[in-house]
C-alpha cells in the first residue's frame, strides 16, 4: 500500500530561524493575549452548521424542508460545484494546518493544552475553522448533485498526504504564508457567495458569506502579527517575506487527487480561474493589499539584503499580472474534461 503523495514536493529546510528570532515570540505571549485572541469569537456566539441546515428533527425533514433545498441547487452549474467542492475538500484539510501551526519553532502547542496565547489561538483558531467543512460537506451531501464517495475518498488522500509549505517551521514564514491564505480564502468563499447568489440559491450564498466573513476575521489577526514582526524586525521580516514570495504561496489543496486524476489541482484551478473565483488576478491584488498594508515600501534603515527584498517584492506584482494575461489566453482553448466530484460530467476548464 503508497500512503506517500502522487506529486513531487520540495525538499525541506527545518528550523531556520536563530535562537534570538525565537526569543521574539515568546516576548510577545503578553502582546499576542491582546491583539490576536480579540479576534477569536466565544463560542456561544459562534454560528454553527446546524443553523443553515434543514433539522433532521424535524417532521419536515425528509419532504418540505428537503425538497426546498434540492429545488434550490438543481439549477446550479456543474462547473460551480467544482469550485464548492474543491473549496470545501480544502476546508476539510484542516488537521494538516493544525499540524502546521504546531510546527512552527517558539509558537507551536507543546502540550495539546498549552494555556500560550500562541498555543490558544492555534487550537480555537481551528476549532473556528473546523465548522466551514462541516456545513459545505452537508450541504453538498444533501444537494444531491456531487458523488460524495468521490469527494470523501478526495478528502482522505488530501489529508494523507500533506501539505509543502515550505515555511522551515519558522513563524516569521508560517504568519507570512497564513495572511496570504487567509485573503485567499476569503476572496475564494466571498465569490461562490456571489455566483450562488447570481445562480438563485441565497442560502449557499449566505452560507459561503459567513464563511467568507470568518475567513476575515482571521485575516486581520494573521495580518496584525506580521505587522508588528515589522515593527520589531523590519529587516528579516521584509526578507522572510521575498522568501516566501520566491517560493510561490502554495493553496492547501496543492497536493488534491482523488483517485483518478493526477493533475487535478490544475484542473480545479483552471475551473476557479475561468468563473472569476480565484484568479493570478487575486493573487497578485492579495500580494498588493499586504504591501499597502503592512507599509512594505516605506520601510528605511534596511541591510543591503533587506533592500533587495523589499524591491524584490514591491516589483512582483506587474511580473504576476503578465503571466494572467497569458494564461487567460491559453484558457480560451482549454478543453473539456470529466471530474469524479460530479459522476464523470465534463466540466471546461
Amino acid at each position: 500500500m503508497n500512503f506517500m503523495t502522487r506529486c513531487e514536493v520540495h525538499v525541506q529546510v527545518r528550523h531556520s530561524m536563530a535562537q534570538e528570532k525565537i526569543e521574539i515570540f515568546k516576548s510577545l505571549e503578553n502582546w499576542a493575549e491582546k491583539n490576536v485572541l480579540n479576534h477569536l469569537k466565544p463560542v456561544e456566539k459562534c454560528w454553527q452548521p446546524q443553523d443553515f441546515l434543514p433539522d433532521p428533527a424535524s417532521d419536515e425533514f425528509d419532504d418540505e424542508q428537503f425538497k426546498e433545498l434540492r429545488e434550490r441547487t438543481k439549477e446550479i452549474p456543474d462547473d460551480y460545484f467544482i469550485v464548492l467542492v474543491g473549496d470545501m475538500i480544502t476546508e476539510e484539510a484542516l488537521p494538516t494546518y493544525q499540524s502546521f501551526l504546531n510546527s512552527l519553532d517558539g509558537v507551536r502547542d507543546q502540550t495539546c493544552a498549552s494555556l500560550t496565547s500562541w498555543a490558544i489561538w492555534t487550537r480555537a483558531w481551528t476549532a473556528e475553522e473546523n465548522r466551514h467543512g462541516d456545513l459545505l460537506n452537508k450541504y453538498l451531501y444533501l444537494s444531491g448533485r456531487v458523488d460524495m464517495r468521490q469527494i470523501e475518498k478526495t478528502i482522505q488522500y488530501l489529508i494523507g498526504s500533506g501539505m509543502d509549505f515550505r515555511t522551515e517551521n519558522s513563524p516569521y514564514l508560517g504568519f507570512i504564508y497564513t495572511s496570504f491564505q487567509e485573503r485567499a480564502t476569503f476572496i475564494s468563499h466571498g465569490n461562490t457567495a456571489r455566483l450562488a447568489k447570481k445562480h438563485g440559491d441565497v442560502k449557499l450564498a449566505q452560507i459561503c458569506g459567513t464563511i467568507a466573513s470568518d475567513e476575515k476575521r482571521h485575516e486581520i489577526a494573521y495580518t496584525k502579527i506580521v505587522e508588528k514582526l515589522f515593527e520589531i524586525d523590519p529587516d528579516g521580516t521584509v526578507m522572510a517575506f521575498a522568501d516566501m514570495m520566491r517560493k510561490k504561496i502554495s493553496m492547501p489543496a496543492q497536493l488534491i487527487y482523488d483517485g483518478r486524476d493526477d493533475n487535478l489541482f490544475y484542473h480545479f484551478s483552471a475551473v476557479a480561474q475561468r468563473l472569476g473565483v480565484y484568479t493570478a488576478k487575486d493573487y497578485a491584488d492579495i500580494l498588493e493589499f499586504l504591501i499597502d498594508n503592512w507599509k512594505v515600501k516605506e520601510l528605511t534603515g534596511l541591510s543591503a539584503d533587506g533592500r533587495r527584498a523589499q524591491d524584490y517584492v514591491c516589483q512582483l506584482a506587474p511580473k504576476i499580472r503578465r503571466v494572467e494575461e497569458r494564461a487567460q489566453e491559453r484558457a480560451k482553448q482549454a478543453p473539456s474534461i470529466p471530474f469524479s466530484w460530479i459522476f464523470d460530467r465534463e466540466v471546461k476548464l
